[in-house]
């Protein structure tokens, strides 16, 4: 079986899953007893107790005296039609507003990641050269303080540090390239760290491995078993990871863009849930679920085609 059909075969459940997606996002407002009717009503006149009448028609309007089939079949045939609707409270397209957001937040995920696997992987290897030495205690403590650090305690931390008593960095705010590093920083500092340990330990077990052993009797260099053989096979197994981290990375923006002041998809949603805004909760949802599984899929199909092994065993299965 070729990569290109295992990557389609991967992809055929991204379908299925994103359709039950929409089916559990639709069904929010009711699991959270909000009624969309004075939801908006609620959202436009600031009444606790909307008129009997204006709420009746706006619920002919909504379409919501309707049955929930038909109602769930209308919101999503909007959804692939990219129609959206419009927000309770800003009354612009949600489409336009999720957008917007979704780019900046975006835009901090691939950042984070990019910058947790150019210092967590090398960190990695290099420690597995020697296994309890010196540099291997260093990592192995920094990284237990990197993972158990969540991003609420971080990010004030770094704000305090570096926006306020040093004063190198802007605290929050968005538009200029230095109001990415903190953010960024604050993301990368979980999947950088559990890269590092990951790659650590798997490099330490494929340096023992009979053909490192064969290729090191050989002659060959140990700076280039160490890459060659150990770093690339350790790194596939982060790259399966990578998915998940995607997933952590869009749900801790939320914490990061509320400290920061970054006007992307997390702090959209802490706005809108209050608000009881419900187009764009439904929205922003289904985004990042759409996100987090078709990345979760390409990177499992990446991962199998870097791994020869697990190659082997797809083309079995």
């Amino acid at each position: 079986m070729t990569g290109l059909l295992l990557l389609l075969r991967r992809l055929l459940v991204v379908p299925p899953v994103l359709l039950a997606a929409s089916v559990l996002v639709f069904a929010l407002p009711r699991w959270m007893a909000v009624d969309p009717a004075r939801a908006v009503l609620r959202a436009r006149t600031a009444e606790a107790v909307p008129d009997p009448a204006t709420e009746a028609r706006l619920r002919v309007e909504l379409g919501l005296d309707r049955p929930v089939v038909e109602q769930y079949l209308r919101w999503l045939g909007g959804v692939l039609r990219g129609d959206l609707g419009y927000g309770y409270v800003s009354r612009t397209p949600v489409l336009e507003q999720v957008g917007s957001a979704a780019m900046v937040s975006g835009l901090l995920t691939v950042l984070a990641l990019a910058l947790a696997a150019a210092v967590g992987i090398p960190a990695g290897v290099y420690a597995a050269r020697r296994p309890g030495g010196r540099w291997d205690r260093f990592l192995g403590a920094g990284t237990i303080v990197g993972v158990a650090v969540p991003e609420f305690v971080l990010a004030p931390w770094l704000v305090l540090v570096f926006g306020v008593w040093a004063g190198l960095l802007p605290a929050i705010g968005w538009g200029d390239p230095a109001h990415l590093v903190l953010p960024v920083l604050t993301l990368a500092a979980y999947p950088g760290a559990l890269a590092a340990q990951l790659v650590r330990a798997e490099t330490v077990g494929i340096l023992q491995r009979p053909h490192v052993l064969l290729a090191r009797s050989k002659g060959l260099s140990g700076q280039r078993v160490l890459w060659r053989h150990g770093a690339r096979l350790a790194t596939t197994s982060v790259t399966a990871l990578a998915g998940m981290f995607v997933a952590g990375l869009l749900g801790g923006s939320v914490v990061v863009e509320v400290v920061f002041g970054i006007p992307g998809l997390g702090r959209l949603l802490h706005r809108a849930v209050p608000a009881q805004d419900l187009p764009v909760i439904q929205a922003g949802t289904l985004i990042v679920v759409a996100v987090a599984v078709t990345a979760g899929v390409l990177v499992e199909a990446i991962a199998t085609a870097l791994d020869p092994v697990r190659r082997t065993a797809e083309r079995a299965g």
